[in-house]
Formats: C-alpha cells, structure tokens, sequence
C-alpha cells in the first residue's frame, strides 16, 4: 500500500503542473471566472474531461500485487485494475462549474475507463459520473453561501474517492479480489486524490484573487482618474479642458498616447504621434470616424487597423470609446498604443470604465450648463436650494461603494445623473406628472439614504389615479430635504417620513410628514410666509413653493405647516381638481401649451 504513494503523486504532479501552467493563460482564466456561461460550461467539461483520460491512461496498473513497469495503459488486463486521479478532475471540474459540468465530466472520464477494461471497469465508471453529479451539486450549493475555498474541497474529493471504494466491493467480481484491491490502493488514493484537489484548488483560488486585485486597482485607478478630471469636464468638450484630461489620463495608464474629440474635431492629442495628430484639426483617423458613426466600442491590434494617414505614424493599436450624453454621441475618447501588447484586457476594461463615467460627467456638465442659463427667476432660486455640498457627498459616497460594492456604486451614479436630469427638466416646465416628481424624490433618497442607510425610513402613500395628475415641479425634494436635515438630528430613534396623495373635496392633497423634533414658536409661524433666517438655511425654498402654488392657481391652492416640538412636522398642500378629476381650466391650458 505505502509502495504507491510515490507513484501516485508523480500521477498528481502531472495534473497539477498542468493547473499551474495553464494558470497563465488568459483563456483558462476567463473559465473560471465565467463558469456561469453555458459556453464556458462546455469549455470546462473538455477541459477536466481531458484531465480524467490523461489520468486514466497514465494510472498505475494493478495486479496480483504487482505494478508493471509501463505508465500508460491503452488497456487493462481483465483481472487487473488501476490506481489513478480521475477523481480529483471529476470532482473539481463538478465543484467548479456545477451539475452540468460534473455530469460531463464524469461521463468523460467514467467512459474512457470503461474502455481501457479491467474487472473494476463498471464500477469506476459508475463512481466517476456519481462523483462528478454530487461534486457538482455540493459546488453549486456552497456557490449561493460563498467561494469554493480549497478546504471545503478537501473532504469532498477524498470522500467521494471513499466512495468509489465502496462501488467498487458493492460491484466488482469477485468480491475477494475486490477487497484485495481496496486493501491496497484504498487509503493511497483516497489521500492522494485529497492532496490534489487542495493543490489544485489552491492555483485556482490565487488566480481568483489576481483577479479580484486586478479588478479592484482597475476601479481605484479608474475613480482616481475621474476625481482629477472632473472639474475640466464641467468645462465641457473644449480644447483647453481636454488637453488637461488627456495628460491626467496619460500619466496615469499605459497608454502612449491619448486623444479626445468631438463630432468634428481632435480637441486634444498628448503623447506619440502628436506631431500629425494636431488639434483643432479635422478627425485624423478612419477608426474614430467609425466609432462616431456606429456609437460602439472599437479596438484596433494593428496600425493597419487604425486607419492613420500617416505612413510612419508609431501608433500600432487603439481603443475608441465614445463619448455619449442622454444616448447621443457627442465624440470619443483615444488611447493608443505602440505595440499590441501593451494594449490588454485590463487596459480595455479601464478604458471602457473611464469612457462610462466621463458620459455621465458630461452629462452633469450639460445638465449644469444649461441650468446656468435658465432665465426664470424663481426656479433659479429654488434650485440654490440644493445644498451646495449634495454633489460631492453623493460623489464622495459613491466612490467609497466602489471599493465595497460595485453594483451599488453603478447604480447611485445613474441616481446622481437622474436627479440632476429631473432638475433641468423640471426648470423648463410650469408643470410635470406627479409621477415624475416622485421619481426625482426618489432619485435623492437613493443617494441621501447611502449616506445614512438606518437614519430613517421613507413611507408612500399613493393614490394611484393622482399619478398623472401634474404639479409644480420641485414641489416635493425640497420638503423631503427639510424633514432629513432639520427634523432627524439628534434623535435616537428611527426618522420615519410618510408621503401621502390622495382626493377630498375636489381637490388633491399631498402631505410630507415627519416624527422628527419638531418646532414651534415664531419661526414656525414665518415658515412660508419669508424666507427666514436660520443655522442650516434661509427658507426661502419653502417660500418659493408657496409663492409658485398661489401663482399658478390664482389663490386656489393652500400651502401649511403643522409642528409641535417632539411630535414632528407636517407639510400639506391642497390643488384644485375640476369635477373629471384634472386641473382647473387656467391650469390645465397652461400646461397644455407647455
């Protein structure tokens, strides 16, 4: 029995030397990265499909107590058997990729054996599909709890090699022989496949942590670069703001050079080749102009590819990205490179993360432009009551979720991005659905409730006919703001605010309430009446929403504030409905014509 473990972890090492080496290939890497794909399953299945043919071919061959000296075996004699790793692959092949890849696997490799013959033949091949069904099951099972670590694959595989001992005295003939069999390479093989799985799984786990690093310098680098190219990309797209991004973006990657255009135009070029890749110049390259026209990602591995009217351009690959604001393309982003080399997977990835941000970077840019430009003074002055600091709170909590939770961090950007679109938006109407109100709420309680996730909870009750029923926009956001940041400080207890919309007497009531501190005095008898004078703020938004709902309904509407100290605050505000439920004719005309 102790005769076999040299030889059989000469057998281990050829599986796990070929672990080790296929380690440093990308396309093994992206399996197991990817296993979830059918495409990747099939990989997976040929792949430690291979592993168990090479382990029975090259299995040691028992008989009569004796190992013959040759180390691959086209065929068994039919009194003999062989101590292998078949196992190990099906096992970890099934743990890896799930039932579907451990059945494949097993199959495989439980049919190859079948072939070779021996008096155990039926049996390893009935242990090595089992093996690979029930590996596959427990992987998918620990997969939906945490990572398949190489200690949770231990005891799998050294069990279902017990287990393939035990098909084998339920099944081989003669059962004498059988338990001679068991007697001798039982306890080798059992530990020996155990071994191997945690070498095995040992490469896989390092390969999954480059992984991880790689994916997580690449999104530090990626907020890095944002960081420091986001005040030149509220400039816009213009010669002077591009230039400075592409020298940030330049000294922070791998790339030779870096170009930034718009529909036209190069507005920036640094790096290689900036002596016929000019500014201010019309689009140098036949790869950009495809990039404009189709709004995809474009990758070139040769300067062929590139398009280049240059004949000794240096530049032998790119990547253009293009640059899009509300789905429009407005121009691209360009990294080249010199050799093809240089411009890897990691590189794209950035690439394509850089180019997704700086879209939503321009899109604040515009959305911030254009705000600049609104002409109606009372929406000026309620859109000042945005606290100055919301933006680089909701950015600074969206970059620590970077680091943590990436999803997460995805979605508040498109938060970010819908609040200020409901903010243009809703400046160049007197009315919006409110629906398209509740979403703008929404949109800041996503990113305000990041900040302080058990700070309070938001309740909404909704008739939902009122949904399309339209309101002065910027009605709601500024009282949900109020109540977070004057009712909550301070308190123990859970903030609770509760929005209410519903029809009385002819007319559609919302309520903003609060089980904040409350308030009382004269400051409560100010509130909507004048701005007023206070630590965090003026008033002025509560006034502004008064002052629009008594314009634009001509006295009808009704704005109060109800307070007590320690009993919270209630907003309420009543609209005019008209006997079929819409707004009075004035109203209704006005938002007609809007």
């Amino acid at each position: 029995m102790v005769h076999l473990l040299p030889s059989l972890f000469e057998k281990v090492g050829i599986i796990v030397i070929a672990a080790f080496l296929l380690s440093y290939m990308k396309p093994f890497r992206q399996m197991i990265g990817h296993e979830h794909q059918m495409s990747k399953k099939i990989m997976l299945i040929i792949l430690f499909g291979i592993f168990g043919i090479i382990s029975n071919y090259t299995g040691i061959e028992i008989g009569n107590h004796e190992m013959p000296l040759g180390n691959w075996h086209a065929e068994i004699a039919p009194d003999n058997a062989i101590a292998n790793t078949r196992i190990m692959g099906v096992a970890i092949g099934g743990l890896l990729g799930g039932p579907f890849v451990g059945l494949g696997v097993g199959l495989i490799a439980g049919l190859h054996r079948y072939t070779l013959g021996g008096f155990t033949a039926g049996a390893c091949a009935v242990a090595a599909i089992l093996a690979g069904v029930l590996s596959g099951f427990l992987g998918k099972r620990r997969q939906k709890h945490g990572l398949i670590t190489p200690w949770f694959a231990l005891p799998i595989c050294m069990a279902l090699e017990a287990i393939q001992m035990v098909i084998i005295l339920a099944t081989a003939k003669p059962f004498e022989r059988a338990w001679e069999l068991v007697q001798v390479i039982g306890l080798p093989m059992i530990f020996i496949n155990g071994f191997g799985t945690l070498l095995f799984m040992l490469i896989i786990q390092s390969i999954t942590r480059d992984e991880a690093r790689t994916r997580a310098v690449q999104t530090n680098l990626a907020f890095l670069i944002a960081d420091q190219t986001l005040p030149y990309f509220r400039q816009g797209l213009n010669q002077a703001s591009c230039k400075k991004i592409a020298e940030i973006i330049l000294g922070l990657t791998e790339a030779d050079a870096v170009a930034i255009t718009n529909e036209h135009s190069v507005l920036a070029h640094v790096g290689a080749a900036s002596d016929h890749h000019v500014p201010r110049e019309g689009i140098a390259t036949g790869l950009t102009k495809k990039a404009l026209e189709q709004g995809n990602i474009i990758v070139a591995k040769t300067r062929k590819d590139i398009y280049c009217f240059h004949d000794q351009c240096p530049l032998q690959a790119a990547v253009v990205l293009p640059l899009q604001v509300q789905r429009k393309t407005v121009g691209t982003l360009k990294m080249y490179f010199k050799h093809p080399d240089k411009l890897s997977q990691v590189e794209q990835e950035l690439a394509e993360g850089l180019a997704k941000l700086f879209s939503t970077q321009l899109e604040l840019a515009k959305a911030e432009m254009q705000t600049d430009l609104l002409k109606d003074a009372e929406i000026k002055a309620l859109q000042a009551q945005v606290h100055p600091h919301f933006l680089f709170n909701a950015i600074n909590t969206i970059s620590v979720l970077c680091r943590t939770d990436v999803e997460k961090a995805r979605s508040l950007l498109m938060e970010l991005s819908a609040f200020f679109r409901s903010n243009l938006q809703g400046a160049r109407q007197i009315l919006v659905p409110l629906e398209k109100e509740l979403e703008h709420v929404q949109a800041y309680l996503s990113l305000e409730q990041a900040r302080f996730p058990d700070k309070y909870h938001i309740v909404h009750n909704i008739e939902p006919s009122l949904k399309e029923v339209p309101i002065p926009p910027f009605t709601l956001q500024p009282l949900v703001e109020n109540a977070i940041h004057h009712a909550f400080p301070h308190m123990k207890n859970k903030g609770e605010i509760v929005i209410q919309a519903y029809v009385k007497d002819d007319a559609m009531h919302i309520v903003v309430e609060d089980n904040g501190k409350g308030m009382a005095g004269e400051k409560l008898v100010e509130l909507g009446k004048r701005a007023v004078d206070s630590i965090k703020g003026t008033g002025t938004a509560l006034y502004n929403i008064s002052e629009r709902l008594e314009g634009i309904y001509k006295g009808q509407a009704n704005f109060s504030i109800k307070s007590e100290t320690g009993h919270g605050t209630q907003v309420r505000i009543s609209i005019p409905l008209n006997e079929k439920g819409a707004y009075v004719s004035d109203v209704e005309s006005i938002y007609r014509r809007r």
